[in-house]
């Protein structure tokens, strides 16, 4: 039974008049039809109250910070009561300190969802009404966890960052949260449980080479070092331990004091010293490794400079800190070095290397933008060419960029905080293993309890029955277990960042290795999103260029990317004719739009938009001119004016280079089935699909449409859903794992997608696959040993093993899943070259 919970979310569509308006109904359904969202509903508005949006959902699936992407990228979001942070914390070392961390936090009250790793991260979702950020704090630090700098990206709950140059001055010198807090870790830093096992471990090679030796020393000498092995050994242990029993838990710690104490107490001190030794070491070389998985997603806060060459008014420049950069500011960029801040060109030519965020393996030309003040206005719709990012790398042009974002909001800003936050999100195999662990730790505790009175049955000492009561808890104790999954999603998510595709936490990261099926939208990601007029029939007794301007003039007012298309190649067109001017705008979504030009309704659309809902059928001539633009593979527009169609404009969309290349590369490691869906008819999608490879093409979908295609297809296999994150978000939501294409630079893209390919790169998509699948087989193999090891050593020690080999063993078991999982690292899609050079030079 899944957890499931309900938060109100106020409305905040813009312009929205009630909560009955289809922008409304068209959230709900798109929430609605995410995987893990039970139901989604509006709550009517009573009296001052305004309407509310409830989102039920499953809390195992789905956590609330994808909540909040998924409702703000459909136009709504979680209130300011609901808080979010994602903080930086030293005090935890390994995975079992950071499930105490996070079911500690969980049961406060007012705590939504609490979640930590052993990277060192916290997440928490909280109450403010009932809980404040302080209070959170301060119960990590009555568990011995302190917080070590500032959430990436910030807190995103309630915080407001507005002003100009002085406030963001003020903030930069003062300070407000968003600075560096260095933990140096230290007496008790990481480097000195390292030494203190080795320490333990020289105290013992010492104490065990002078009792052996007998070479008439004191009896109590080797003792003496063998107490100094204990105190060395246990140090870090007995703190853990103590920690614990304050809790009422009963960890792994504790088991390895009692056994080490209970072999003392029969005279074995070399042996209780010995799995000190052991479990220190283990315990020292796991944080080792889990550190150098965290210094991967480090290494991307490094690639951002620290300062900026700022143009001021009077054409000098000044070195100011990126913080202090604000929209609007002129900076300038020498060659070859790193971009500070997001934004676009507006002097010089260069290359960029935008690998550090794109993972792209081949640097990118940029131009200036032709017109300053339409991208200032708009600097979402920035061609690529023009469009610059934090963190990238400046070829040989002197450049000047004007800044659109503030360093805490650049694209590296976001991936950073969205990749901190994927650490911390759990994946199915790793919420199964903590079931597991439920049950399995109180029967092993049981079995041991038993085995304490073995004396009873068996004709054996009491000492004997105890001793291998002891081994028997070190060998069943699941810490390779607990380990076995974080490990490798850590590994996995910061190896995916490095290549340029974000992936959303643990669960995308798995199910995206699970996939049978990948359904892809055609415009803009299979083909350019570039179309062009390829063909124009007017009607009898119609002009070309008469049809080409009020054409012209009606779709200048539109951003889709056809109508861009006709308003953009069809002044080639217009001849002598002036362009009318056109107005009053309305989309008819999937079908086409309407306006006015003078007096008279221009309509311009597909042919099936002709014929229902009142409009007039299309003439004989234009449905024979339809036909044989569908005939040729092109996308086809109707255009009528008043009651006469003008005539019928054919474009065709240029399949992308790299399509082939990638659904080959995906069909190659086990993807069975892709199928291309579309708005246009199908006869083009048909088309379409033959020029890339596919074998499936479903065309004159509506956006709905599309919604339950997807449905239908997750109905029978697993399937994702590969978009530009924009249009098709509702049914990318549907999906088993939604993909956005180029979402470098598009906030929608970020929030939308559960995995997002940081380059408008096709290619890209099928290492992103294939690094899931590597994942999965190696969190299988982790999950495989993990209970192997405990599988062998529990009957083992019950037929008198040792308490030495069983805690070498078992701590043997938890380096080997650990550095298993580092492996993912290095991972390099196998059989092709390319990804080769999507490695971004940053040190791990």
């Amino acid at each position: 039974m899944t957890d499931q919970i309900q938060l109100e979310i106020p409305l905040i569509l813009p312009d929205i008049p009630d909560a009955d308006d289809a922008c409304v109904v068209r959230l709900t359904a798109d929430l609605s039809a995410r995987a893990g969202i039970e139901k989604a509903h509006v709550v009517p508005a009573k009296g001052d109250k305004p309407a509310l949006l409830c989102i039920h959902y499953e809390s195992d699936t789905l956590s609330l910070s994808r909540i909040r992407d998924i409702a703000r990228s459909a136009g709504a979001a979680i209130a300011e009561r609901y808080g979010h942070a994602l903080w930086p914390v030293s005090g935890i070392g390994h995975q079992r300190k950071a499930r105490t961390v996070s079911e500690q936090l969980h049961a406060m009250p007012g705590v939504l969802e609490a979640d930590a790793n052993a990277s060192g991260l916290v997440r928490v979702e909280f109450d403010r009404e009932q809980v404040s950020e302080k209070q959170i704090l301060d119960a990590l630090s009555r568990l011995g966890v302190r917080r070590s700098a500032a959430a990436p990206g910030g807190t995103q709950a309630g915080n407001s960052h507005g002003g100009g140059r002085e406030d963001v001055r003020a903030d930069h010198a003062h300070g407000d949260g968003h600075g560096h807090d260095h933990d140096h870790g230290g007496v008790l830093g990481s480097n000195t449980e390292l030494i203190f096992a080795v320490t333990c471990g020289a105290l013992l090679g010492i104490g065990f080479a002078i009792d052996k030796l007998d070479a008439g020393v004191p009896a109590w000498l080797p003792i003496a070092f063998y107490i100094g092995a204990y105190v060395s050994g246990g140090f870090f242990t007995v703190r853990e331990a103590i920690d614990n029993l304050r809790l009422r838990k009963f960890e792994i710690d504790t088991l390895m004091l009692v056994a080490a104490a209970g072999a003392a107490a029969l005279g074995a001190f070399a042996e209780g010293a010995l799995l000190l030794f052991l479990f220190s070491l283990g315990h020292a070389l796991e944080h080792y490794a889990m550190g150098r998985a965290k210094r991967a997603i480090e290494a991307l806060a490094e690639l951002a400079p620290r300062t900026a060459l700022l143009r001021l008014e009077d054409g000098s420049t000044e070195e100011v800190a990126v913080e202090e950069l604000v929209p609007r500011d002129l900076i300038v960029v020498k060659p070859d070095t790193r971009i500070p801040a997001d934004g676009f060109l507006v002097k010089g030519t260069t290359s960029i290397n935008q690998a550090p965020v794109t993972g792209e393996s081949m640097p990118v030309d940029k131009r200036p933008v032709m017109d300053d003040a339409a991208a200032r206005a708009n600097p979402d719709r920035i061609d690529a060419a023009n469009r610059a990012f934090a963190g990238t790398i400046n070829g040989g042009g002197l450049i000047e960029i004007e800044v659109t974002r503030s360093s805490s909001e650049s694209t590296l800003a976001k991936v950073i905080q969205l990749v901190s936050e994927a650490e911390t999100q759990k994946s199915p195999t790793q919420r199964f293993t903590d079931r597991f662990e439920r049950f399995f730790v109180p029967a092993v505790l049981a079995v041991a309890f038993m085995l304490l009175f073995a004396w009873v049955v068996v004709d054996e000492p009491f000492r004997d029955s105890f001793y291998r009561a002891m081994a028997v808890l070190v060998a069943a104790s699941p810490c390779a277990l607990a380990i076995a999954t974080p490990s490798a999603v850590l590994s996995g998510v910061a190896r995916a960042a490095r290549g340029g595709v974000l992936v959303k936490g643990g669960a995308p990261l798995e199910l995206l290795g699970s996939l049978d099926a990948i359904a892809f939208d055609k415009t803009g990601t299979l083909t350019l999103g570039e179309p062009r007029i390829q063909q124009i029939i007017p009607a009898d007794g119609v002009l070309k260029e008469d049809l080409m301007a009020i054409a012209v003039a009606v779709e200048s007012l539109s951003d889709h990317p056809l109508a861009q298309a006709i308003a953009r190649d069809g002044r080639d067109h217009v001849g002598q004719n002036s362009i009318p001017q056109a107005e009053s705008l309305k989309s008819l979504t999937g079908r086409g739009v309407s306006a006015l030009v003078g007096e008279e309704e221009v309509l311009i659309g597909k042919a099936e938009m002709f014929g229902t809902d009142g409009i007039a059928p299309l003439s004989q001539e234009m449905k024979e001119a339809i036909e044989r633009l569908r005939t040729a593979g092109q996308t086809s527009m109707v255009v009528r004016r008043d009651q006469q169609d003008l005539g019928a404009i054919g474009l065709m969309d240029t399949p992308r280079p790299a399509a082939r290349d990638a659904l080959d590369r995906l069909r190659r490691i086990g993807i069975a089935r892709m199928i291309m869906i579309s708005g246009d008819h199908q006869r083009v999608a048909e088309a379409v699909a033959k020029q890339v490879g596919i074998d499936e093409a479903w065309g004159d979908l509506l956006p709905e449409d599309k919604v339950e295609a997807i449905k239908k297809l997750r109905a029978a296999t697993k399937v994702a859903m590969v978009g530009d994150g924009v249009n098709d978000a509702p049914a990318m939501a549907s999906a088993t794992v939604g993909v956005a294409m180029g979402a470098a630079g598009s906030d929608v893209a970020l929030e939308t997608a559960d995995v997002a390919l940081m380059a408008d790169d096709l290619s890209h998509l099928p290492f992103a696959v294939g690094l899931s699948r590597r994942t999965r087989t190696v969190i299988r193999q982790n999950v495989f040993v993990s209970l192997g090891v405990v599988a062998v050593l529990v009957p083992a020690t019950i037929l008198g093993l040792g308490i030495g080999p069983a805690v070498a063993m078992h701590e043997g078991s938890t380096l080997v899943v650990v550095f298993n999982a580092l492996r993912l690292l290095a991972y390099r899609e196998p059989n092709h070259s390319r990804n080769k050079d999507t490695l971004i030079s940053v040190h791990d």
